[in-house]
């Protein structure tokens, strides 16, 4: 028996945790691999190809929302070319009712729900005879009467017994990030969530989770992604984790954290952590009380709002923030208000995103009587609810980017918080400007931000530009457009006396409502400037 792992990811930086978790469960069958990596832009064509000329006896894949077409195209033609080959899916699209789906995809065998380590290796023993697939629990099917056959979820209880997805052969370590999970489950219930229903949270040991650090270490990885749903759900076993942290000082650890839930003793220990050890992301998606009881979500609004505000307060780690348009009872002025308040927390990054009503998730189940539309093909975005029109989450998603090229761009994300904050009208008045003259749909350059940005606010903000032009400065741009500002050369003998003499820098002042000394280094090849000094 030969296998083919077919993993489709959105870019060669990612790679699927799947298989060495499945094949580390029963090494003595790492023979019978094969993997065909590809990404969602690559040649439908010779992914087949490369398949076919293996000839496998099962063909296997995860399917996530951003790979779903890719891999449903693939298996189609591959089952074309290979009709006794054996195909089966995995993954988060599985959570619910797949009768449909295994009708209309008649070349896919079957497909799994839940956690496959251990049930895989029981389904190989039979994978080619249907008629002995009733015992493996999670997997889904049509039998030989086309009657669907679903045999319940899957579920690993010991997760901590599990062998580490990194001692596989097939691991990858030539990312620039590795994903690791320290814990199954979430203790909270949002509806709108995968994990909302799976209780309990199931942890690995410290013991464990540093071995497997040291594992990674070793290997040079420097990003870690942990995948906890809730990284602080115990605050003694966060603060353990922050201590073990400390023995990796080359590495830096991306986690998800409730800010609702941060005690006095999290965030001392969070005010003690490296400088950018940590990377936070704070899941706050609405800041409307009435909206999140309506999700599921538990924790007080106003203890998230103050976790928030302490969160990006600190200046050893960046914090990020979530929002997600098209949750119930969430309006369109609740969203951009939301955004503002965000903002003058000093919010690292805002993120605003589209529902997805997921397979299995009991919003979904429970859309009509939410009164949710939303499509039913990937990535099953809300279109309409009956707070939110169509024509409102458009203008949500357009939001999305605006503040993806703008607040979220370290190069403006200064001078436009600054804008957000002091000006309550700014974030929709240049929303609505960006919408009209029809530019958020397409790539913009920093610079090209920047322009918009200065020729908006010369007619509108006009305050700012003097700010603008030293960002665009900051940012190593031509020094001889419009948006750098009234900028004079300077010579020796013009220097302000507190300024040191040096042959290799080129001194110049920007005028305006304030004026700045900048000096750029000659014997550097970049446009940034080497210094700025605010004349008072």
């Amino acid at each position: 028996m030969n296998i083919s792992w077919l993993d489709i990811n959105s870019s060669y930086s990612h790679s699927s945790l799947a298989l060495p978790a499945i094949e580390v469960c029963k090494k003595e069958n790492e023979n019978i691999w094969s993997v065909i990596s590809a990404t969602i832009n690559s040649d439908i064509y010779l992914i087949t190809k490369e398949i076919y000329s293996q000839k496998p006896d099962v063909i296997a894949a995860t399917l996530w929302l951003f790979n779903h077409e890719v891999t449903i195209k693939v298996c189609r033609r591959i089952k074309a070319l290979l009709p006794k080959t054996t195909i089966i899916l995995g993954g988060a699209e599985f959570n619910g009712d797949n009768n449909t789906f295994l009708e209309k995809n008649d070349f896919i065998d079957c497909v799994f729900r839940g956690e496959g380590e251990q049930m895989f290796h029981q389904w190989l023993k039979s994978y080619n005879d249907s008629s002995q697939w009733s015992d493996i629990t999670g997997l889904c099917y049509l039998d030989a009467k086309s009657k669907y056959k679903d045999n319940g979820k899957a579920k690993i209880d010991n997760f901590d017994t599990l062998p580490s997805p990194e001692e596989s052969s097939f691991f990858n370590f030539d990312t620039p990030f590795v994903q690791i999970e320290t814990s199954r489950g979430c203790f909270n219930s949002c509806t709108f969530c995968v994990s909302g229903a799976d209780k309990p949270v199931r942890s690995q040991s410290l013991e464990k989770i540093e071995k497997r650090l040291s594992l990674i270490s070793s290997k040079g990885i420097k990003d870690i992604r942990v995948l906890d749903r809730t990284f602080n759900f115990s605050s003694s076993r966060a603060i353990e984790m922050f201590e073990m942290f400390k023995h990796f000082p080359d590495m830096n650890f991306h986690l998800e954290i409730h800010p609702a839930l941060l005690t006095p003793k999290v965030k001392e220990a969070l005010t003690k952590m490296p400088k950018d050890m940590l990377h936070l992301e704070a899941g706050m998606q609405s800041l409307k009380d009435e909206v999140l009881i309506a999700s599921g979500r538990k924790g007080e609004n106003s203890m998230a709002i103050e976790g928030v505000k302490f969160l990006c307060s600190q200046t050893n780690f960046e914090t990020h923030t979530d929002l997600i348009a098209g949750l119930p009872n969430y309006t369109l002025a609740q969203i951009i208000l939301d955004v503002k308040t965000l903002s003058s927390l000093n919010a690292g990054e805002i993120q605003l995103e589209l529902l997805k009503l997921l397979p299995g998730t009991k919003m979904r189940n429970d859309a009509e009587i939410l009164g949710i539309q939303y499509a039913t093909d990937t990535p099953y975005e809300v279109l309409q609810t009956p707070h939110i029109t169509i024509d409102e989450l458009n203008i949500s998603r357009l939001l999305s980017k605006m503040i993806d090229k703008f607040y979220n761009a370290k190069g403006w994300q200064n001078i436009t918080r600054r804008l957000i904050n002091e000006n309550d009208d700014f974030l929709e008045n240049f929303l609505y400007h960006l919408i009209n003259i029809d530019r958020l749909e397409q790539p913009l350059s920093l610079e090209k931000r920047g322009s918009l940005l200065y020729l908006y606010c010369k007619e509108h903000y006009p305050s700012y530009l003097t700010d603008i032009s030293l960002q665009w400065i900051s940012n190593g741009m031509s020094l001889k457009r419009e948006e750098a500002g009234d900028v004079v050369k300077l010579s020796i003998n013009e220097l302000p006396k507190h300024l040191k003499e040096d042959s290799n820098i080129r001194y110049y002042k920007l005028l305006g409502d304030k004026n700045y000394v900048i000096g750029f280094d000659r014997s550097k090849n970049h446009s940034q400037p080497e210094l700025i000094i605010e004349l008072k």
